[in-house]
């Protein structure tokens, strides 16, 4: 009985420590003022947009299209009796691609030439025996019929050599197509028809094609707003050069264009404006215009029908503002930059954007010189709130843009190596 009490004893004065506590406790809370601590603003880094000389351009898409490309066809009717060529090689003009049978035409020759001394024996003949009865008639001891009738003679004798001429004519004519040459100089295609066969008995048998690359043209389009601008350069260019529009080609006024393949970097290939339509097609309404590339090489860079990138320079601006592509947001409201004032508030500023230059984008309107734009921490910052910034130059965003752009093309230029297309060709070239 004396151990129960002990313990009830010792319980209780451990109920009435733990009041005590949890009096203590609060007490404690309630003498102390919970008061909100405003957290410290974030952390942002910010540049000055960088100002430079920008030129302006127009950029475009279009297709290349080889400065010349003619059919090969046969002309004369035959068997084909020989293929002179490589396939896809280089020719130059007047080589010989292709051989029809000769000797059909060779005999339809030999047979004109044959009629043809006939023609002219018989006009030998004729005047000779025309002289004899003048000579007689104007002694008086002959008939002037015979005059006539030799002088007749000798007409038709002279119609019967100016007809076997033109046998001639044609039978040489038709002899020399069986020996077709290259129109032109440039790379041959294959042969379309292989020897043996009969070409041109219901036609002209197309045979081959031969292609001139260089230059190379590229062909593209261009829509009302950006041909008025065009328009005002070209007669800009042209009052320069004292040109004539109605009498000088467009290529006189030396418009440059610059062009760039899908797997190129920029725009490597220089060229200039050779050719525009007369009129703007109501259909698209856009004018169709030709720049001109020179593409030496006896592996030449560029082909026809390729898809091009082209860009035509327009004009040049002075003190343009560029600032880094990730210092850019956008919204339903449109593209938009995070500015930072003197009080370090931020302020959302609706833009304008231009054109890419190495790395950085114009920023046409809605921007001043000078402003301080958030270019990383744009998550953490909110407009009309303050932040912490950290001042960086936009020309190392320009270096950085310009290195990824560098080494993104570099990797996939290793990649294309390394892709099992790329071993198979080369298994294919050893085999």
């Amino acid at each position: 009985m004396k151990n129960l009490s002990k313990v009830a004893v010792r319980k209780n004065c451990a109920q009435i420590m733990l009041i005590l506590l949890l009096i203590w406790a609060f007490a404690a809370c309630g003498s102390q003022s919970n008061e909100y601590v405003e957290p410290p603003p974030p952390k942002v880094t910010v540049a000055k947009p960088l100002q430079q000389e920008v030129t302006d351009y127009l950029e475009f898409t279009g297709t290349t299209h080889a400065f010349e490309e003619v059919e090969v066809r046969a002309r004369v009717a035959g068997f084909l009796q020989s293929m002179n060529f490589t396939p896809g090689t280089k020719v130059e003009k007047g080589e010989l691609l292709f051989v029809i049978d000769p000797s059909e035409y060779q005999a339809a020759l030999n047979a004109a030439q044959a009629e043809l001394s006939a023609a002219k024996a018989q006009h030998h003949r004729a005047d000779i025996e025309f002289k004899r009865a003048q000579r007689v008639f104007k002694k008086g001891a002959g008939a002037e019929t015979d005059v006539v009738k030799w002088r007749g003679e000798r007409d038709v004798a002279l119609a019967a050599i100016a007809r076997a001429e033109s046998k001639v004519e044609q039978a040489e004519l038709d002899l020399g197509y069986t020996k077709i040459n290259a129109p032109i100089a440039g790379r041959v295609g294959r042969n379309l028809v292989d020897s043996g066969n009969l070409v041109g008995e219901s036609e002209p048998t197309l045979l081959t094609r031969v292609t001139r690359y260089d230059p190379m043209y590229a062909y593209f389009n261009l829509n009302e707003r950006d041909l008025l601008r065009a328009m005002s350069m070209y007669r800009q260019r042209v009052k320069e050069k004292g040109l004539d529009p109605d009498e000088d080609p467009s290529s006189e006024a030396e418009i440059p264009l610059l062009m760039g393949l899908a797997n190129e970097e920029g725009f490597p290939h220089e060229g200039m404006l050779d050719f525009a339509e007369s009129g703007v097609d109501p259909g698209t309404g856009t004018l169709q215009l030709r720049g001109v590339f020179r593409n030496p090489g006896s592996s030449p860079l560029l082909l026809p029908g390729l898809f091009a990138r082209l860009r035509m320079p327009i004009d040049t601006r002075a003190d343009s503002l560029l600032v880094s592509e990730r210092a850019i947001g956008a919204d339903q409201g449109g593209s938009y930059l995070l500015v930072v004032s003197s009080d370090n508030m931020v302020e959302k500023r609706p833009i304008r954007m231009g054109q890419l230059v190495d790395g950085l984008r114009v920023i046409e309107e809605g921007l001043q010189p000078g402003e301080s734009v958030i270019v990383r921490g744009i998550q953490r910052a909110r407009p009309g709130a303050k932040v912490e910034p950290d001042q960086i130059d936009m020309k190392t965003l320009m270096a950085s843009a310009i290195k990824a752009a560098a080494e993104a093309k570099l990797d996939q230029a290793r990649k294309d190596k390394t892709s099992p297309a790329s071993d198979d060709s080369k298994s294919a070239e050893k085999q």
